[in-house]
């Protein structure tokens, strides 16, 4: 039965993990979760390679001198390939006494009682999480931080090899509870990853969007600009009155075409949403997209505070949608864009005074303008998407998420 404080302390690490979508940042709270949960002096969790090293090490409880003095990441040997390859729970009141351990660089801490445990996903060994010299433990009061004499001559203390348990500082209990942070651990590890590979997957997806942007913009305007160009020149002796009408037509194809590529290279630079929030990604966009193109295009934001990453992300994609949709599309004039507070929710609003379009035509002509992606973008992070439009009087589409 694991004590009340016990279950207190893996509700909190659980809940510490399941804040994080990255995976690097998933790996180093699990480790200090565990390290923290067990009371442990150090620990580590390595995610295995295809080449028998590890593709991801973190460790807590060594400062980043020591670490950097230990040198390379370890090989999938010793005690860790035991873990990686049989997927089964390894505790020990002496590491170093195990006929497995294979030794460990100079810089290394001394580690002795040791509690080693696979993450896995049904069949696929995720990782290998492990935690060196209990504090307060009976090994763990003798050894201290790890460089005295070991107290303890008995040799390993592992089931496996008959020897007794009671010389080790970690306990039956520690290995439920380690047992249980791994499990939810695959499940974090398994989420992180999907999220980074739908993020990929996203990116792709805006690049091939791009290039069929530039593809129908910028490529039709430049063919168009290099015919102007010819018939320019073909006039210019014969009848120069239409020949500089047509280099007028020349220089204002020019300009589209760049404000095009200007609007292009504002989709491909990534926004700062880690280091600077929505509100600031916004507002940059907004600035740049208002001097790229003809239309007026601004931004307010009142009461917001920040919010999940994911939700950040997927309400800035659908800004840039809907952004795309107006001064592409809908011949506006004036595009605004807002972000407010609404009760217990947040609300991402842009509208645009354009020639607007009728919702259910669209649908039934097979088209979608960008509204399925925004509507499945929204629903994935919990929000829902409204588009309110008619022939002549302009486009309003409204994102919103909940928010504590």
């Amino acid at each position: 039965m694991v004590p009340r404080t016990g279950l207190a302390a893996v509700g909190a690490a659980l809940l510490a993990m399941n804040r994080h979508l990255q995976v690097r940042d998933v790996l180093q709270t699990i480790v200090a979760s565990a390290r923290e949960l067990l009371d442990a002096r150090y620990a580590a969790l390595g995610v295995p390679d295809d080449h028998g090293g590890f593709a991801q090490f973190v460790v807590d409880g060594v400062d980043d001198e020591q670490w950097k003095a230990i040198g390379p990441l370890p090989r999938q040997h010793g005690i860790l390939a035991a873990m990686l390859r049989d997927a089964s729970p390894q505790r020990l009141a002496d590491v170093r006494r195990d006929p497995r351990f294979e030794g460990w660089p100079a810089a290394h801490p001394e580690l002795a009682d040791f509690l080693g445990m696979p993450i896995v996903d049904g069949e696929e060994v995720l990782g290998a999480l492990f935690l060196a010299n209990k504090r307060g433990g009976r090994q763990g009061d003798q050894h201290g931080d790890g460089h005295g004499e070991r107290g303890d001559k008995s040799g390993p203390a592992d089931r496996r090899y008959g020897a007794p348990e009671d010389g080790c500082g970690f306990t039956e209990e520690d290995e439920e509870l380690l047992r249980l942070l791994a499990e939810h651990a695959a499940i974090a590890l398994t989420n992180a990853r999907l999220y980074e590979r739908s993020r990929e997957l996203t990116i792709a997806g805006e690049r091939a969007r791009i290039a069929h942007e530039l593809h129908d913009a910028v490529s039709q305007k430049l063919f168009s600009l290099r015919l102007t160009a010819q018939a320019a020149t073909a006039l210019v002796d014969r009848d120069p009155g239409r020949a500089k009408e047509e280099l007028r037509q020349v220089a204002r194809l020019a300009a589209e075409a760049a404000d095009e590529l200007r609007a292009v290279v504002v989709e491909l630079r990534p926004a700062a949403l880690d280091e600077d929030g929505l509100v600031a990604a916004l507002r940059t966009q907004v600035q740049v997209l208002d001097r790229a193109h003809g239309a007026s295009v601004t931004f307010d934001s009142e009461g917001v505070r920040a919010l999940p990453a994911a939700q950040e992300e997927a309400m800035l994609r659908v800004a840039q949608e809907a952004l795309h949709n107006a001064l592409r599309h809908s011949g506006a004039d004036r595009v605004t864009v807002t972000l407010t507070r609404r009760d217990t929710a947040t609300v991402l609003r842009v509208a645009d005074d354009g020639r607007g379009f009728d919702p259910s035509a669209v649908r039934r002509a097979g088209r979608h303008l960008g509204l399925v992606s925004m509507r499945d973008r929204a629903g994935g992070v919990g929000g829902t998407l409204t588009v309110e439009s008619e022939p002549g009087k302009g486009t309003v589409v409204e994102m919103e998420v909940p928010c504590g």
